[in-house]
């Protein structure tokens, strides 16, 4: 049986499609362990390694002598996020609070608003994010402050320019915190 071109054409995109769709298959059963390799990869903290600061923090905090830490607390905005002002070096900087990134994460722009000046060759990193892969800068922010709370030495990462609208505020600050958790609209962060 003799195929015509277009069928022989339709066939290969067919099978090609078809691969496309066992490889997706593939990927969605193992994303667990996809994303914990591209995490080791990456030299970002796994989500383990982010329970275990959390359970450390949560034992050095009950630890003190009856102090409780500071306590701040933020109110979700109308979209459901939670947004505020956080000190990062000593300087104001818009964030977005977020538990799903893994850390903090600066604007190019908001980085050079906290004293971060990058050249193309600090983007050694690259990340999958909701937008596709991005190069990042791996840095470490000497202090980020949201009222009363201050964490020290927290490892971020610099998006390239124009790449993120806001910057968010990730699990490398808050597994550093002794607790943080929502109620009712309301997030509540401890020291």
């Amino acid at each position: 049986m003799t195929m015509t071109p277009g069928t022989r054409q339709l066939l290969r995109e067919a099978v090609s499609w078809g691969v496309v769709a066992v490889i997706g298959v593939a990927a969605l059963s193992h994303f667990e362990s996809l994303k914990s390799g591209a995490e080791r990869m990456f030299g970002l903290p796994t989500s383990d390694e982010i329970a275990a600061m959390q359970a450390t923090g949560t034992q050095a905090s009950s630890a003190h002598s009856g102090n409780s830490g500071s306590v701040v607390e933020i109110d979700a905005e109308r979209n459901g996020h939670f947004n505020t002002e956080a000190d990062i070096n000593g300087r104001p900087i818009e964030v977005m609070i977020d538990t799903g990134a893994t850390m903090v994460a600066l604007s190019y722009e908001d980085a050079e608003a906290a004293g971060i000046y990058l050249n193309d060759a600090d983007f050694t990193r690259a990340v999958s994010t909701a937008n596709g892969v991005a190069r990042v800068a791996p840095v470490t922010l000497d202090r980020v402050s949201i009222g009363d709370i201050t964490v020290r030495n927290v490892p971020a990462a610099v998006a390239e320019r124009g790449r993120l609208k806001t910057s968010l505020l990730g699990m490398s600050f808050l597994s550093r915190l002794s607790r943080f958790d929502m109620r009712s609209g309301r997030l509540v962060l401890q020291e």
